[in-house]
């Protein structure tokens, strides 16, 4: 029983607009920082907002740099149970350096402005446990930067110091997906390492680390180059030759929708309708002709299908991952990261808040304790999620009405129906599962030393009823 709403009413996307922000960009340090700088600056913001930041790292690069995170919540270091993880990461490619610049220009505005009591931004920190790792290729970015926005080239840093491109490092799990034959659906168990059939990079083995530690939620990886956002699949359904490719394309557009395709497409006019210049139809793209038609999104399987970040983190985690491109020049000068951050300042606050669609809830058993790894599954959507360590679980969905069962080993299943509104904040869904009678069994088998049990005439009675 579903009927989602595909599209968000821009109303609904920003509901909060309306409360003034405070911090000038005057107050706000617009230039491009190398490493050191980089550091500097997360321990500046942290020790004007010690309360509800902290910094930590996920790994190291290659040659040994850290690969830094900046938190932000009102417990930072601790996963509250029922708040969502959230996750914005740049600088994959080195050398497109928007992104990078953004988030930390984003750490800055958050602190102050949660600081000077802006209503939104501190709504959003006390709700939201929120992750921004601004580089996640030191070595690479430094390598760009040595060049600088002037001389540097379209290619300088794109790669790590061993010659990975690191968003399509990651393991190839569409192809487990699908199977030989391209018609699978179930993503069978696997342990990621030992699903790629080459080497992984350093940089994304503490990646992926990190996004199995954390239960994120939603998330966005910052690229430069092009302006729009691409969402799942980024891999086609398929390994034909390009001219049978798009000729399928044309008649069976679903080999690269993911079962979520509606709320991805939610996700990304998100961010796109809220950015001041992605949606206008004039621009045009950067390189091609436009085709988003003037929406500024686009599937990434029918723009450039290859498996990559994306892919994995849907089908590895529970996270819904995209992909945020920010503008055609990948390393932009100084002087235009104001105007860059007044063009993107909004979209990446929408986008945090998208974090609170859906619904949420808690798995617990009878006895009131949370079931760690059970399944959310909605009816009419082929993509379960997990809970938490506590129990707790999110899923994101658009308007609609859902029907939602969780399951647990050794447990009864439960069904409900769960309504998911316009406005922001997911509505609660909790399930209580009851032990299943063959788990009785066996734990009464068990404390008769697994011997048969005799039955007595009467209970033999009581079951021929029930059968």
């Amino acid at each position: 029983m579903k009927h989602p709403c595909n599209w968000p009413s821009p109303l609904a996307l920003n509901s909060y607009s309306w409360q003034n922000e405070v911090t000038s960009v005057y107050d706000l340090d617009f230039r491009h920082h190398n490493y050191k700088d980089m550091r500097q600056m997360m321990k500046v913001i942290n020790e004007e907002c010690p309360s509800i930041t902290r910094i930590y790292n996920i790994g190291k690069s290659f040659r040994g740099l850290k690969i830094y995170a900046m938190e932000f919540s009102d417990n930072p270091g601790e996963h509250e149970t029922g708040e969502p993880e959230f996750r914005y990461t740049a600088g994959l490619h080195g050398n497109e350096v928007l992104g990078r610049e953004m988030l930390l220009l984003l750490m800055q505005f958050m602190c102050k402005e949660y600081n000077d009591g802006n209503p939104r931004v501190r709504r959003l920190i006390e709700d939201t446990r929120i992750h921004l790792v601004p580089s996640l290729n030191p070595d690479a970015y430094e390598l760009a930067y040595e060049m600088g926005s002037e001389m540097g080239n379209w290619a300088l840093g794109h790669w790590t110091e061993e010659g990975y491109d690191l968003f399509i490092n990651f393991p190839d799990l569409n192809t487990i997906l699908w199977g030989k034959d391209g018609h699978g659906n179930k993503l069978k168990t696997c342990q990621p390492h030992k699903c790629c059939s080459f080497q992984v990079a350093i940089e994304i083995r503490a990646i992926i680390a990190w996004m199995e530690k954390i239960p994120f939620v939603l998330g966005a990886n910052i690229h430069g180059g092009e302006q729009m956002v691409t969402y799942p699949f980024d891999m086609a359904h398929s390994e034909e030759d390009e001219e049978q490719w798009h000729h399928r394309q044309e008649s069976v557009p679903e080999l690269h929708q993911t079962p979520d395709d509606s709320i991805f497409r939610w996700l990304a006019i998100a961010y796109a309708s809220t950015h001041q210049t992605m949606t206008e139809t004039h621009r045009g793209m950067c390189h091609t002709d436009d085709f988003t038609s003037g929406q500024g999104i686009i599937n990434g399987g029918s723009w450039k299908s290859t498996s990559g970040m994306n892919d994995f983190s849907y089908l590895h985690s529970n996270c819904f991952e995209l992909s945020l491109y920010l503008g055609c020049d990948k390393f932009p000068h100084e002087s235009e990261l104001p105007q860059e951050w007044e063009n993107n300042r909004e979209a990446l606050l929408v986008f945090m808040e998208q974090v609170h669609r859906g619904i949420k809830g808690v798995v617990k058993d009878q006895g009131g304790n949370g079931l760690a790894n059970a399944s959310i599954s909605v009816e009419g959507i082929n993509h379960d999620v997990k809970t938490a360590v506590n129990g707790d679980y999110w899923r994101l969905l658009n308007p609609g009405e859902y029907r939602v069962t969780a399951r647990a080993e050794a447990f009864s299943p439960a069904t409900k129906i769960c309504v998911v509104g316009y406005e922001i904040g997911a509505t609660r869904c909790n399930f209580v599962l009851a032990k299943s009678n063959w788990k009785r069994i066996r734990e009464i088998m068990t404390l008769n030393g697994n011997r048969p049990i005799k039955l007595s005439e009467h209970t033999k009675v009581a079951l021929h009823l029930l059968t």
